[in-house]
């Protein structure tokens, strides 16, 4: 043994062969932690001091390679100065680079994941062999920051800069076949021969067949491009990248002026100009959000694993109800693998499942995603029904019929009467209380909330609904379903709205009370989506249904009346009494016209307009700044009282419900994130302004003030920056 420690160590194998193997202690995984780093720097010491080396094999003894650097150490490492971060990023270097110079060849074995740093722990060998199932990539930009130790500057020179810009400013995860297709990997093998494949390429290189040192010079030399090869390929990418992520984003555009400038330099100073930018970014807010924000994703999954080992086996479904939702949770559930049943009481209905699920598919196929069996595969698990001659063999059943709580209620009692007794039933409610759709149960316990988002295909979030005798067991096996499904599954507690519209009708009654003040509806629009939201709050109620959002703020209203309940007509209910549904039936605040795509088309309608005028009780002159606080404060203020009743059961479950659910900014972190950036105090004091002015829904709990006056906030991590 040339080196041992807690995540590494070093052998010497067929006597001249040295084998570094990754296998963090005690973890499931290998990452890159600050100790790791020593440790690497103490195994490649002794490999320099070994004589009589013909070559290095970097390997995992885990079922992923690594999945990059420890981004727990991430918001305490980024508080620190630019400089600091620069020095850091430069020590790395030099250690990669000591790998890049051993006097022999170098291989890396890549099974499982190698992201991040373990990619570019791979770019430093002189051959790269992939296991089939492998994947690899530079993740970092969704994170706010660029790969920082020496991803922009070896992949391009590589795989070339325009498959590098691809790889690096999308941060997407690339399978074998693709690396290899792009000269990122030298040879895809199965895992079982990984080693040995690795093992004949140092012969090879070593017999001179492979030319390792000419690989070694094209990756510390300047990149093969001309001025005008270099404008076309990197000028042409930045308009594209930049309509891509959007304003809001700029590590994207940063990773390629990184690449661009370092094109024509050796390896050294190359890298010097990503580890510049690398600080930068590491310092910016987005990049502090973005990084919370994985935490937090990583936090809701330990969560939802955690009920997941209690589960019973979810092997068959049921849902009921075959509309455009029943078919899109027969799509997921078959697509993902557990077959189901899918009952209507309607042959028409049933027709109209299979078709939704049908369409999807056939998008699937002709994107080249999936093969005609496959197709075939994935529609067989849906196994359409009018009866319920096999539900005694479901597992689970999930309740999807019209939004109402008599035919719920109704269709509930019936299901369980033909289901064993330990089957689970959920309800794919958006706002009725679970506990009063339990009420004629003969098996409450059985039942839970099971609430998708639309469409189901897209939306990562399900809300998993405790009623008051829900029990664990039927929780669990609702979370595991879910996660079976490839969603993210949050847990909360039963009220009106339960969280998620809990908290978004408040920023629709925001929007209602500015519409009141004569604010034109497309200017709010403009406004948010500048802010940072995917689509306005008149153009997302469109998009929910007109009829849907008054049905749903009637149920709020009628929950909490104090701050929910609106005198006079408001915006939405005039588009409802005009049949103007929104999106469905092809007018509301916006008139709607297919474009070439088959997708509905907004453009500016003067008849909402002038309907819209009708609920302005007094015109004031509003600032931006002043629109974004009337629609976020109340919508902030939701989230905070869910979190204090109880509802959702951590800052991180909360906020990330918003961004998978309603798609809440993703770089601002969440609505408890965004007012910790924004200092609970200063949030008060605007609250409470907005409050004594517009009422109830505006007003800080008295355990917000209490956090305002103590120097509180959501994320103790934040206090670190």
């Amino acid at each position: 043994m040339l080196y041992q420690g807690d995540a590494i160590r070093v052998e010497r194998q067929d006597g001249d062969l040295a084998l570094l193997t990754f296998d963090l202690k005690d973890e499931a995984i290998n990452k890159l932690s600050s100790s790791v780093i020593g440790e690497l720097s103490q195994a490649v010491e002794a490999l320099e001091s070994e004589a009589g080396l013909m070559g290095l094999v970097i390997a995992s003894a885990k079922d992923v390679f690594i999945v990059g650097a420890d981004i727990t150490e991430f918001h305490a490492m980024f508080a620190k100065d630019e400089a600091f971060l620069v020095d850091m990023n430069t020590r790395i270097h030099a250690l990669f680079n000591r790998i890049e110079d051993l006097p022999f060849p170098t291989v890396t074995a890549l099974n499982g994941l190698a992201l991040g740093g373990g990619c570019e722990l791979g770019l430093t060998t002189d051959f790269r062999v992939m296991a089939e199932t492998a994947q690899i990539g530079l993740p970092e930009t969704k994170l706010g920051i660029v790969p920082g130790w020496g991803g922009c500057v070896r992949l391009p020179r590589l795989i070339g800069a325009d498959n590098a810009i691809e790889w690096i400013a999308g941060g997407s995860q690339n399978d074998a076949a693709t690396a290899f297709k792009v000269g990122a990997v030298d040879a895809v093998v199965p895992q079982s021969q990984l080693l040995a494949a690795a093992r004949d390429m140092i012969d090879k290189a070593n017999a001179g067949d492979f030319d390792y040192r000419a690989r070694r010079t094209e990756k510390s030399s300047p990149l093969k491009l001309n001025a005008v090869e270099q404008m076309m390929a990197f000028e042409t990418a930045k308009g594209y990248v930049a309509g891509k992520a959007g304003p809001h984003y700029p590590a994207p555009i940063e990773a390629i002026r990184v690449i661009q400038k370092g094109a024509g330099e050796e390896r050294e100073r190359a890298q010097a100009i990503e580890a510049q930018a690398f600080a930068k970014l590491a310092k910016t807010d987005v990049c502090y959000n973005l990084v919370g924000l994985f935490m937090n994703d990583q936090a809701v999954k330990k969560k939802a694993k955690q009920y997941e080992k209690d589960a019973k086996a979810v092997e068959q479904t049921a849902v009921l109800g075959a509309g455009i939702m029943g078919g899109g949770i027969a799509y997921q559930s078959a697509y993902k693998g557990t077959p189901i049943l899918m009952k209507d009481i309607k042959s028409e209905a049933i027709e109209l499942g299979l078709k939704e699920a049908r369409k999807l598919l056939t998008k699937q196929l002709e994107r080249g995603k999936l093969s005609q069996t496959r197709m075939a595969e994935v529609l067989s698990n849906i196994r359409p029904t009018l009866s319920y001659g096999d539900f005694g063999q479901v597992d689970l059943v999930v309740e999807a019929v019209v939004e109402n709580p008599r035919i719920k209620g109704a269709v509930l009692t019936e299901v369980e009467a033909n289901v064993a007794d330990d089957t689970i039933l959920a309800s794919n409610t958006s706002t009725i209380s679970i506990d009063r759709l339990a009420a004629n149960l003969k098996r409450p316990e059985n039942f839970c909330g099971m609430h998708f988002f639309n469409p189901v295909h897209r939306m990562p979030l399900v809300e998993v609904i405790r009623g008051a005798k829900t029990s664990d067991a039927a929780v669990a096996a609702t979370v595991a379903y879910a996660r079976q499904m490839g969603k993210t599954p949050i847990v909360v507690n039963d009220c009106p709205g339960f969280l998620v519209n809990r908290v978004l009708f408040p920023y629709f009654g925001g929007f209602s009370g500015l519409v009141e003040h004569g604010v034109d509806f497309e200017r709010a629009d403009k406004v948010m989506e500048r802010f940072g939201w995917p689509m306005g709050p008149a153009y997302l109620l469109d998009v929910v249904g007109i009829d849907t959002a008054v049905h749903a703020s009637e149920v709020m209203a009628e929950g909490f009346p104090d701050r929910m309940a609106h005198n006079g007509k408001s915006a939405i209910q005039v588009m409802l009494d005009n049949q103007r549904l929104g999106q469905k039936n092809g007018k509301g605040f916006y008139v709607y016209e297919e474009d070439k795509k088959g997708k509905p088309k907004k453009t500016h309608d003067d008849e909402a307009h002038r309907l819209v005028a009708g609920v302005v009780r007094e015109t004031r002159e509003l600032s931006d700044d002043e629109i974004i606080a009337r629609m976020m404060v109340p919508l902030c203020m939701e989230t905070v009282r869910c979190l204090e009743d109880g509802i959702v059961g951590s800052p991180a479950e909360a906020d990330m419900a918003l961004i998978y659910g309603i798609g809440f900014p993703p770089f601002r972190g969440g609505a408890l994130r965004y007012i910790d950036a924004m200092g609970v105090a200063e949030f008060v004091a605007v609250a409470k302004r907005l409050a004594g002015e517009l009422g109830a829904l505006y007003a800080p709990t008295a355990r917000l003030e209490e956090m305002a006056a103590n120097g509180e906030r959501f994320y103790p991590d934040a206090s670190d920056r």
